[in-house]
């Protein structure tokens, strides 16, 4: 583990105001306490201003503020990757496994790049987390093969429980496929792999109860 951890909370900025900040700092404060750093003394909300993300660094030498415009909010296109997923419970600076397998998936013509774990598995995207519908359950890939512990999925759960599934790509190419986080909320994902997943008015109806 990195001794000098630099946690990473991205915060979403809504007419004015950051509709899961309550979820940021609870998972910054576990996340300092698990990996040693000292829990920020004060962590205030960013208020005001247009629609943004917020980037708060949180280190031993305090915490570092940036922002940044919100992004497109465009249908994604997925494809696997050949980086393997490494673990990232938590948010960190240490990207260096995603940004591999984002730049090999814009090389490709995609967005972002899918990182699977031993065995096939999906685990998680490079900016994004996975999630599909089978039958009536919301399913996303189990936590325990250590992929981020996000607040979307945290946000999702309040809203219908999420199930956890092991699924190789090929098994997602006939469900109802969309990524979340805590910056741009529910996106549908317009291709996997060269495979259009069938649309769903489900995920288009998460994505408006996403924001509290």
């Amino acid at each position: 583990m990195n001794r000098n951890p630099i946690l990473i909370e991205t915060v979403r900025m809504r007419d004015g105001a950051a509709p899961l900040w309550g979820h940021h700092v609870a998972r910054v404060i576990r996340s300092c306490r698990e990996v040693g750093v000292p829990p920020p003394r004060q962590l205030l909300a960013p208020v005001g201003g247009p629609d943004r993300v917020v980037r708060f660094a949180v280190s031993a030498g305090g915490v570092e503020t940036t922002e940044r415009p919100v992004g497109s909010l465009a249908p994604v296109r997925l494809a696997v990757s050949t980086v393997r997923h490494e673990p990232y419970p938590r948010k960190t600076a240490d990207r260096a496994v995603f940004d591999r397998a984002r730049a090999e998936a814009e090389a490709a013509g995609a967005d972002d790049g899918v990182l699977l774990v031993a065995g096939g598995w999906v685990a998680e995207a490079a900016m994004w987390g996975l999630y599909w519908w089978e039958s009536e359950s919301l399913c996303a890939p189990p936590l325990d093969f250590l992929i981020l512990r996000s607040v979307a999925r945290q946000r999702l759960g309040e809203i219908t429980p999420v199930t956890e599934r092991r699924r190789t790509p090929a098994e997602l190419r006939a469900r109802p496929l969309f990524v979340a986080n805590a910056a741009r909320g529910v996106v549908e994902v317009a291709v996997l792999d060269g495979n259009v997943p069938p649309p769903d008015p489900r995920i288009g109806e998460l994505a408006r109860a996403f924001w509290p």
